[in-house]
């Protein structure tokens, strides 16, 4: 039998796409034939995952893992909400936000080169993604990840699988959880006024000024209503400043004191957020085929 080396399992992987435990076996099981082996790998993945890696994944699952004063909130995408369901698909993700946590990697690719196996895929993260993409039939990635590590405490709450938040806090569980699930539902951009980005800043001062302008009221008059909506804008998007959800006679901020408790920072992952998604035309696509058709007649 013909010795499998690291560099024609190399070149069977960048060829399929196929993940390196998969690609080794096909070419044991071909003697070493690399185009046997291409085919062997065709027949079990179907090259799904070389074709899917340039389809939109904006669909997927927020998920986190705490341990102590250590935790992780990751996002993973995939191709459509079906996939979201399957448990092999929320298994990586789990995977995927534990080892974010016990082993900090610095970016997406030094989180899949750790080590993980599952559904005979591996023996790294990347590789069982490329695994389950063949298995499953959609393309899927690891989008984002946050890493939590310190003296804070750490409260999580996941609004089913599409949003996620972690909140580091001194003080109550009870409260920190809440303010974690008001996160989730109210989504701030910051914790005070003060924090907001200037950026948003910028985009509702412009918006009340066209608003301003358009009232035709004096100058003295419009700048007034530009800086109240400025400042109501600032009141609505700050976590401190909102009402709190589950008593509206109470800021967060007059909870949290009251709970004697103090949090330092929060981190809201919704899936999909800021990804473009692809809208499909059905009419366009039958109209399309329907023209190819005819072609080749």
């Amino acid at each position: 039998m013909a010795a499998i080396t690291a560099s024609m399992v190399a070149e069977l992987r960048a060829k399929t796409d196929a993940p390196m435990m998969e690609c080794k076996k096909a070419l044991t099981e071909a003697e070493g034939d690399m185009v046997k082996a291409e085919e062997l790998l065709r027949v079990k993945l179907g090259s799904k995952a070389g074709k899917a890696s340039s389809r939109v994944t904006a669909e997927g699952v927020v998920t986190s893992f705490i341990s102590g004063n250590t935790g992780a909130l990751l996002e993973v995408n995939c191709e459509t909400d079906f996939v979201t369901k399957n448990d092999s698909f929320l298994a990586m993700a789990q995977a995927a936000a534990e080892l974010v946590a016990k082993h900090n990697p610095a970016t997406i690719e030094a989180l899949g080169a750790l080590p993980h196996s599952q559904d005979s895929f591996g023996p790294t993260l990347e590789d069982v993604r490329k695994g389950l993409i063949g298995k499953i039939g959609e393309n899927m990635s690891f989008r984002r990840f946050k890493r939590f590590e310190g003296a804070s405490s750490l409260a999580a709450y996941l609004h089913g699988t599409r949003i996620g938040v972690v909140v580091e806090f001194e003080g109550s569980d009870v409260a920190a959880k809440d303010v974690a699930m008001h996160v989730a539902a109210m989504k701030p951009v910051s914790l005070t006024s003060a924090d907001v980005p200037a950026e948003l800043i910028e985009r509702e001062r412009s918006v009340a000024t066209a608003k301003a302008a358009e009232s035709g009221k004096p100058a003295d008059i419009a700048a007034k209503m530009i800086d109240g909506a400025v400042q109501k804008y600032l009141k609505e998007v700050s976590l401190f400043n909102q009402t709190f959800v589950k008593n509206d006679k109470q800021t967060v901020e007059q909870m949290l004191k009251a709970a004697n408790t103090n949090v330092k920072s929060f981190t809201l992952y919704v899936v999909g957020e800021g990804i473009e998604k692809k809208v499909d035309d059905f009419a366009a696509e039958v109209a399309a085929q329907v023209a190819a058709a005819k072609q080749a007649a």
